[in-house]
């Protein structure tokens, strides 16, 4: 009670609080580092396919579903696989925990 009674006695002290701690909020803000996209090095696999005259429902039948259940078969930990089929085209990632080292060369077949 006795808070309102000195606001409402002093009400430029209020006001003057209120903006001080909106410009110590503004400089805090303003000199708080943050990064929106941190440099991360996660390894990751993925496999692209080209299959021109393919619509993407037959790729998909063909290629796709078919790699995808190989890939669960054989290989362990896979925490769950992402894939896009477009018309002629198939984008697949694997995701699950790799142990080697995040520089190593990519693997690409002709």
């Amino acid at each position: 009670m006795w808070l309102i009674r000195v606001a409402l006695n002093r009400p430029y002290t209020f006001v003057v609080l209120a903006l001080l701690v909106l410009i110590v909020g503004v400089v805090a803000i303003s000199r708080t580092p943050t990064d929106i996209f941190p440099n991360i090095n996660i390894p990751v696999v993925a496999v692209d396919w080209t299959y021109a005259g393919l619509d993407p429902e037959e790729l998909e039948g063909r290629l796709t579903s078919v790699y995808e259940r190989v890939l669960t078969a054989t290989v362990d930990n896979i925490q769950h696989i992402e894939s896009t089929t477009i018309s002629g085209q198939a984008w697949s990632t694997p995701l699950a925990p790799m142990r080697w080292p995040a520089k190593r060369a990519p693997i690409s077949s002709p």
